[in-house]
């Protein structure tokens, strides 16, 4: 089982969100915890279609890609994901992977009650506030135990790399990986 699992939203492949989760998967590792960074690249997360069918299923109904990262997360203690924002709000898939997953998770014991983690947003510009406010929701109302750090859980790039150059972002991205493990570890 790994302790951590990170979710990266961005359909490109080496990004500036997956440079921050990797940011953090390398932060809580320092604190001796195990993490790993999974992708929604290249999968299809389509929209809930409202069937509950869940709650007798034990998983999505929804024939797609959702359904391969539902056992991981479900097993792990902590939960981060990360989002590029596009036009001044997470990405669909993002959307649609997270509403998704608290409801399967909600009708099924509730099992993300607990867990320890945070979204994470990155953007060229503009929309990350809103976007972190966004993805919080369903961290807030599935009784998940959202970290904190010395600012938003955000970071400054467009082009590939360009997280690396904005130093306030990747220390509050640590700060905020550093407080996961932390807790994970006082609350085991």
């Amino acid at each position: 089982m790994t302790d951590v699992i990170l979710v990266s939203g961005s359909p490109r492949a080496d990004g500036n969100t997956e440079y921050a989760l990797n940011l953090c998967k390398e932060e809580i590792e320092k604190h001796g915890l195990t993490a790993e960074v999974l992708s929604l690249r290249g999968k299809e997360i389509k929209g809930c279609i409202a069937c509950g069918q869940c709650g007798k299923l034990g998983k999505c109904a929804v024939n797609d890609d959702l359904n391969e990262f539902l056992p991981m997360i479900k097993e792990a203690k902590g939960f981060i994901i990360g989002a590029p924002v596009y036009f001044g709000t997470a990405r669909g898939d993002v959307m649609n992977f997270l509403q998704r997953m608290s409801m399967v998770a909600r009708v099924n014991g509730n099992w993300l009650a607990g867990k320890i983690g945070g979204p994470v947003v990155v953007a060229r510009r503009g929309g990350l506030t809103s976007t972190l406010q966004e993805m919080l929701m369903s961290f807030f109302i599935s009784g998940m135990t959202v970290c904190g750090s010395d600012y938003w859980n955000i970071a400054f790039g467009k082009d590939k790399g360009e997280v690396a150059n904005d130093a306030e972002g990747v220390q509050t991205l640590k700060t905020f990986a550093g407080n996961v493990a932390e807790l994970i570890k006082k609350v085991q």
